[in-house]
């Protein structure tokens, strides 16, 4: 085996390594010659099959573990050698023809490409004095927050004159059959549904064109199915609903009661009162925290100056540019966006690449530092609550879901990145002075910008 140092510029270093065909071929009669007492072949007693044999069938196969085995081995020969801390995965470049490496008639030889962490001393985090804003609701947005929940329960009454129309926000009880040219399709027709008039349930048209009727009336509803219908027999195609309207109902709030505590499971008002307190101190408790974290990035943003990993900050500006052309496809750029050249908006978009980069770097040395690490039982409760999610998304069964999870390193890693990087903040909070400071609702809400100059 050799090991050449090609280049070492920065946080760049190249090596090229060569394995010679030889020394490959010594690790494949050795790989053989172990399984070979272990193969039980049809037309050969258990045991007792020629090596040459084996090699004649599954030679190449085997080959290719070897090569898998010597890839890893040298690469990790070279990290440890050279006490090298990688930044990100280290990138593997055949110099030679892989299917004569396969065959045997050539050497292993390829460059490895390492991009190193950055050697830098964190800021002593128990030195950063960080303000927390903080807001808690009042009892105007507690009595906001019952109305609101009033109207969600609200029932319906029929209205019983017969002058009586449909009105946006009334429910109608209705039977519906859908056609396209005169020809009934799949899934069109209902009786006795239930539809609140501008909840935007149907297709839009269909809900308009009910305001007005009466009761026992009949009507013909003509819409076209949109161009991105999830159907796409349906999709972009003009059809008419013969629907029978059985009854027009008004809605009727709920009042604001013990009544009302109860039936969403709450002993009283007062009981129901305390639980949306909570719910709204909790919500701007998260929104604090937000905040608060957006302080002490901002801090070890302007705290650090080092150099980033090339490779590490165009993958992340290449993640931030393709959600920006999707943006952009969508008709979802920002407005402030809109209006500059791609050369201004990759100028822009890099320097926030690089932050993320930089505050990426800086949080794993700080955890790194301080042994922050995550347990597998920390990892599975993040799993599990995955799961939940994918399996309502894509219809599976929460232990399915979980299992795919489980099976998927790259899943894992994913997982794994967020769940570090809250700990680390905690682990900084815990240590930083905090000062709370009471704000206003408008700028607990409000947005953050990015700093000057990104």
């Amino acid at each position: 085996m050799q090991i050449v140092e090609k280049s070492g510029e920065g946080l760049s270093r190249v090596y090229g390594v060569t394995v010679p065909a030889g020394e490959l071929a010594d690790r494949l009669e050795a790989r053989i010659k172990e399984i070979t007492p272990q193969m039980n072949i049809k037309g050969f007693r258990p045991g007792k099959v020629p090596a040459a044999h084996v090699k004649r069938v599954y030679g190449k196969g085997l080959m290719g573990e070897v090569i898998d085995a010597a890839l890893n081995e040298t690469t990790q020969k070279i990290l440890d050698d050279n006490k090298l801390r990688p930044a990100a995965q280290p990138d593997l470049k055949p110099t030679v023809d892989m299917d004569q490496v396969m065959d045997g008639k050539s050497d292993l030889a390829y460059d490895l490409s390492v991009e190193l962490m950055p050697d830098f001393d964190p800021i002593d985090v128990s030195a950063l004095k960080l303000t927390r804003p903080v807001y808690e609701p009042t009892d105007k947005e507690v009595d906001e927050a019952l109305s609101d929940l009033a109207k969600q329960a609200r029932t319906y009454e029929a209205k019983t004159a017969k002058t009586a129309k449909a009105k946006a926000d009334d429910q109608v009880l209705i039977d519906f059959v859908g056609s396209i040219d005169g020809v009934e399709f799949a899934g069109g027709k209902a009786e006795g549904h239930e539809l609140v008039l501008g909840s935007g349930q149907f297709i839009p048209g269909f809900e308009d064109q009910l305001i007005g009727a009466k009761p026992g009336s009949d009507v013909t509803v003509k819409v076209s199915f949109p161009e991105n219908y999830q159907s796409t027999e349906l999709a972009g195609k003009e059809a008419e609903f013969a629907v029978k309207v059985h009854e027009v109902r008004a809605p009727k709030d709920s009042e604001v009661n013990d009544e009302l505590a109860t039936r969403l499971g709450l002993s009283d008002l007062a009981a129901l009162r305390d639980v949306l307190s909570k719910n709204l101190s909790d919500q701007y408790a998260r929104a604090s925290r937000f905040k608060l974290k957006r302080v002490l990035l901002d801090e070890l943003d302007k705290g650090h100056d080092f150099p980033l990993p090339p490779r590490m900050v165009d993958a992340e500006f290449d993640g931030i540019w393709a959600q920006v052309e999707q943006d952009r496809q969508n008709d979802n750029l920002p407005e402030e966006d809109a209006g500059k050249s791609d050369e201004d908006l990759k100028v822009e978009y890099r320097k926030i690449a690089e932050r993320r980069v930089r505050l990426g770097l800086v949080l794993a040395e700080i955890g790194r530092i301080n042994n922050v690490t995550i347990s597998e039982q920390e990892l599975s409760q993040a799993l599990q609550r995955e799961a939940m999610g994918m399996a309502q998304q894509y219809g599976l069964q929460p232990q399915q879901a979980f299992d795919l999870l489980s099976k998927n390193p790259q899943a894992q890693a994913q997982l794994r990145a967020p769940l570090y990087e809250d700990k680390v903040v905690e682990l900084i909070f815990s240590k930083a002075t905090i000062k709370d400071k009471k704000v206003s609702k408008a700028v607990i809400e409000a947005e953050d910008d990015m700093p000057e100059g990104y």
